[in-house]
């Protein structure tokens, strides 16, 4: 992974352009659902506040989709980033009891990253020079994002108790500044040219091209689908800051210590995957079933846990199993679908993925006021499980032709 980043040039720009977004990002999530919790008390908000995180990037996917293919993929990240910056400033505006600029601003940021994401993954096949780069490349982005979440989380948590929760809202903004002069390192380009450069912009035609595409081809469908029956389990990540405060007696250092636990495991997960499938789409595939399962008996015996460093190993645990699902998917979509059709095609992903976890955010929410945080994570840690079985067995026939 090192020499990949030696040699490679617009692939290590686009690298630690990454990286330090991330750390940005987990710095912000630990401050807002801080601030949540101390000004109304409410599990509900603090969920909804897990939702500005991940619903606006689905409602803005139609549109991100279609520019990620048409538009030169380079320029969009240097425009969004900028955007995000701006965004991120606007976090200052919150105040004592009023929380609703957290809601709006995070809620325009997370709308932004539906460009982001889907950019950054159609555009890494063509800035690597071969299968094994894009293998390696892969490994190391996806593994970078919970490595992020376990260093950004956890300094977050100090970072927000020692200079205070707007000095992260400020930190979280530089960070995309950061990102926007490394994106602008960025050399070759990253699409095949002659899909850059077209301006007319068809949104429903566009996305529908692609569930057309992804209809006929079932591996497609089954890559895509993974990440949606993860989310119904994973979405319980939103109760973590509930489990540290209310049940733990913790304030923000707890919440990102359970956040780092979730970064530790994602980020090990997909460099163990990716050992593991060598690029077998057959692997990736069985890989991504049986991940589902892991995570959904490490979340519920972890929600159980009589202290926090206990349930942290075991969220470490699942996120082992969430971390390589996520990434494997992305993994295979990338060598499954064209350049002219990808962007489409991850953004579409990206979309169902954050829709779900949207829903089941709020969802778990609402029964975690209701009921009690514990019950609430093993309830949606169970039915992600279930649909995790149903995975497995609907993926054995294509896994079976693809071996």
């Amino acid at each position: 992974m090192l020499k990949l980043l030696r040699s490679n040039a617009d692939l290590r720009a686009l690298f630690v352009a990454q990286v330090i977004s991330f750390m940005g990002d987990w710095f912000t999530f630990v401050a807002v659902t801080g601030i949540i919790k101390d000004a109304t008390g409410s599990a509900f908000l603090v969920s909804l506040a897990y939702v500005s995180f991940s619903l606006p990037s689905f409602l803005a996917s139609p549109i991100a989709g279609p520019m990620v293919d048409r538009f030169d993929r380079r320029r969009l990240l240097l425009v969004v980033s900028g955007g995000q910056a701006i965004a991120a400033l606007g976090l200052l505006t919150a105040s004592g009891d009023r929380v609703w600029p957290l809601f709006v601003f995070q809620g325009l940021i997370s709308a932004m990253a539906a460009f982001i994401k889907p950019a950054i993954d159609a555009g890494i096949p063509n800035l690597a020079r071969d299968l094994d780069e894009l293998r390696t490349a892969n490994a190391l982005f996806g593994s970078t994002w919970g490595v992020m979440l376990a260093v950004g989380a956890a300094l977050g948590g100090v970072f927000s108790e020692v200079f205070g929760r707007n000095a992260a809202f400020i930190a979280d903004a530089v960070s995309f500044a950061l990102a926007l002069g490394l994106f602008a390192l960025i050399r070759r380009p990253m699409q095949e040219p002659q899909h850059a450069h077209r301006p007319t912009m068809r949104p429903l035609a566009d996305m529908t091209e692609a569930v057309h595409y992804a209809r006929q081809d079932k591996v497609v469908m089954a890559l895509i689908a993974s990440k949606s029956t993860f989310a119904i389990g994973a979405a319980t990540v939103s109760q973590l800051p509930v489990l540290a405060t209310s049940v733990y007696g913790w304030k923000d250092g707890g919440t990102g210590m359970l956040l780092a636990a979730r970064g530790a495991g994602a980020g090990l997960g997909p460099l163990l995957a990716s050992w593991f499938t060598k690029g077998s789409l057959a692997r990736v595939l069985r890989v991504c079933g049986f991940s589902g399962l892991v995570f959904s008996v490490a979340y519920v015996a972890a929600a159980w846990s009589p202290v926090i460093f206990m349930a942290a190993a075991l969220i470490t645990i699942g996120h082992l199993g969430g971390g390589a699902q996520w990434t494997l998917s992305t993994y295979g979509l990338q060598m499954r679908t064209p350049d002219h059709i990808r962007g489409r095609v991850m953004a579409g992903d990206y979309a169902i993925v954050t829709l779900v976890m949207s829903i089941i955010g709020l969802l778990s929410g609402v029964m975690s006021e209701a009921v009690d945080v514990r019950w609430t994570i093993t309830a949606f840690a169970g039915v992600g499980g279930l649909a995790g079985l149903a995975y497995i067995a609907w993926t054995k026939p294509i896994i079976d032709k693809l071996s």
